[in-house]
């Protein structure tokens, strides 16, 4: 029977289930990512798993997020993860070496592998043929330990791209416009499988675009075809025994199917503070700019940096004296590249201040815009607060637009420049793995010791599933509330994520300043949320804070998928409630689930909610696996039940 992309790999890996839409599906997992500000839980949750090596081909820990050393905590969060990689046999990417997603793309992603990540972008890896997801931390140490990876089988949509973009428009306006049309929920349990004449159009590193932000529609996975772009790329890469075509069988059939005119195309941008909120540049031309920020873990390849530096120069030669201009390259690699061609030189001429390959800007950690005043940036989120700055106005575009952005002080068209459009021509990289420190074998990592910080704790267990539950509304919150909502980014808030009491202090600090002192008065209780809820980054984190406040439960009119998984995993129970039990929903409130775990342990889809003298109902949609985790008290404590 021909098959689509998607369905090739994961038919590869498929250790049960059936691959149609909707279903439940246990794979074998390849690789397995993980960076610093979810890895410190993720290996003490696999340490709590007893296994004395990770079980899977490649495990890789970067260090890439808490770079700013304000004080010993992130330093010690460095060396306990480069003690955990050796002792149980991961490779450990050195602080400086690159952001996850492109080192990954770099130097391991190949076609037909599965990737999971605890980072939500790890979608990135589609772009060279891979079945890529992010999960969460636990989730990752569960896979470590070699545990098969349950999900719902996606949803297969078609893309099609035809024709070719156009001068000024790039692969940036491509996933924009999808987010235009689908929304940051339109994507939720499907995959995206490009295809059409406009896939060989694009390099490798334009569909890594792409991908790392097809996960801002909610999406599973996005993916290339393994094709000859792809070839191109790992020849580059000195990984040339990595290819192995990987195209759509003619007659293959999709759940869904779009088509995207690439030439009909124009530069694009987001406007704050959601990355659906997209319309043309020229609507929002001439709104004046703090702030420009080119690279992190999109839009970072050698391309990406050489055309803004090529916009500024022929544009005036210098970043307008009224705004800022960082640049953060995507990997060492590609930070060498730019030095050896000129391109470092032009940025420094210019006036930009270059940043260390780190994700940087992207959460927050250092160059934090002022208040109140627009940041253009070719990232991939802008979600409140994001940046660090709580009332900041971050727009999301391409590198065209921002080097155009940079030049004027002003957001600007490139079509509006009077210059040619750029010709860019990538040269082959040099190889340096110096940076990446590969495991040693099992006999020499068993006398590894790992380095404790003073500031890492273990996490929280959750207690059993009671037979009823009781709580007050501790806060009552509206659609789209992302991840960085219950656990901040940020240099401050993200150095303590190794320390769950301490990050849980910041939970909702921006929507509710007395929700944690409210959580810790009443004994926790429960949150009330809208649609989307949960939307955003992997980070656990903003289940672990909840969890450590006294959430068991959270309600909402739809959750994201990945944050939905980290509250299960974490014995909390995620209940679907309607928009009129939404509204009517106030701070102080007593709910009560009578009868929750007799609901959970029958395999209900109701669930009873008791609001004063009023009955309501709630719905749950759980796998069979789903409902033995909340009853067993979560994912670890159900592993270690079966130990």
């Amino acid at each position: 029977m021909p098959d689509n992309i998607i369905h090739k790999v994961l038919a590869e890996h498929l250790i049960s289930g059936r691959l149609s839409a909707g279903e439940v599906v246990s794979i074998r997992i390849d690789q397995v990512l993980l960076q610093d500000a979810t890895g410190t839980m993720a290996w003490m949750e696999f340490e709590q798993l007893e296994k004395s090596r990770v079980q899977v081909p490649l495990a890789v820990q970067y260090v890439d997020h808490n770079m700013i050393q304000l004080d010993y905590k992130n330093p010690e969060d460095h060396f306990f993860l480069q003690g955990m990689a050796a002792k149980y046999g991961a490779v450990f990417s050195r602080p400086g070496n690159g952001i996850c997603h492109y080192v990954h793309l770099e130097r391991f992603a190949k076609p037909y592998a599965t990737l999971v990540g605890s980072d939500s972008h790890t979608t990135t890896a589609g772009a060279v043929g891979s079945f890529a997801l992010g999960i969460g931390g636990m989730d990752a140490a569960v896979t470590m330990a070699g545990f098969p990876f349950e999900l719902l089988c996606p949803a297969v949509v078609r893309v099609a791209l035809e024709n070719q973009l156009g001068p000024w428009v790039s692969a940036k306006d491509i996933i924009l416009e999808l987010l235009r049309r689908q929304t940051v929920k339109g994507g939720i349990n499907k995959a995206f499988a490009f295809d059409g004449p406009g896939v060989e159009t694009l390099t490798a590193t334009e569909r890594a675009t792409i991908c790392n932000m097809i996960l801002e529609l909610g999406a599973t996975a996005g993916m290339f075809p393994a094709d000859e772009q792809c070839r191109g790329f790992l020849e580059d890469e000195d990984r040339s025994q990595d290819f192995r075509e990987l195209l759509p069988d003619p007659g293959c059939t999709y759940d869904e199917e779009m088509v995207i005119d690439l030439a009909a195309l124009e530069p694009l941008i987001s406007l704050p503070s959601n990355p659906d909120k997209v319309v043309a540049v020229r609507e929002v031309a001439g709104t004046k700019v703090a702030q420009v920020c080119v690279g992190s873990s999109v839009n970072s390849s050698y391309e990406d940096l050489a055309i803004p530096a090529y916009v500024v120069a022929k544009a005036g030669g210098q970043v307008s004296p009224d705004l800022d201009m960082t640049v953060s390259p995507g990997s060492r690699q590609i930070l060498r590249t730019i030095a050896q061609t000129g391109v470092l030189a032009d940025y420094v001429v210019e006036g930009a201040r270059i940043l260390e390959p780190a994700c940087g800007p992207c959460v927050g950690m250092g160059q934090a815009p002022p208040e109140g005043v627009p940041s253009v940036r070719t990232m991939n989120r802008n979600f409140p607060g994001r940046s660090g700055t709580d009332n900041d106005r971050v727009y999301l575009a391409s590198p065209a637009v921002a080097g155009a952005t940079a030049v004027r002080g002003e957001i600007t068209d490139p079509r509006d420049l009077g210059i040619d459009p750029p010709q860019i021509t990538v040269p082959k990289p040099v190889i340096d793995d110096s940076m990446l420190i590969f495991p040693p074998p099992p006999e020499e990592a068993a006398k590894v010791h790992v380095l404790r910080g003073r500031n890492i704790k273990p996490p929280p267990i959750p207690p059993d599933l009671p037979d009823s539950l009781e709580g007050r509304v501790l806060i009552v919150l509206g659609d789209n509330i992302s991840t960085g909502s219950m656990s901040p980014d940020g240099v401050l808030v993200m150095q303590e994520r190794s320390n769950i009491p301490a990050i849980a202090e910041y939970c909702f600090r921006k929507e509710d300043p007395q929700f944690v002192s409210r959580a810790k008065e009443w004994g926790g209780g429960f949150i009330v949320g809208g649609d989307n809820y949960g939307q955003g980054s992997s980070r656990e984190h903003a289940a672990l804070a909840p969890l450590q406040l006294g959430v068991r439960a959270v309600f909402a009119e739809a959750f994201h998928r990945i944050h939905r998984r980290n509250l299960i995993n974490n014995g909390i129970v995620p209940i679907l409630i309607s928009r009129a039990t939404h509204d009517r929903a106030a701070i102080g409130d007593v709910w009560t689930l009578p009868s929750l775990r007799e609901e959970i342990q029958g395999g209900a889809s109701d669930i009873r909610i008791q609001i004063g003298t009023d009955q309501l109902t709630g719905r749950v949609m759980f796998t069979d696996r789903e409902r033995d985790l909340l009853l067993a008290g979560g994912l670890l404590r159900y592993l270690r039940g079966f130990a």
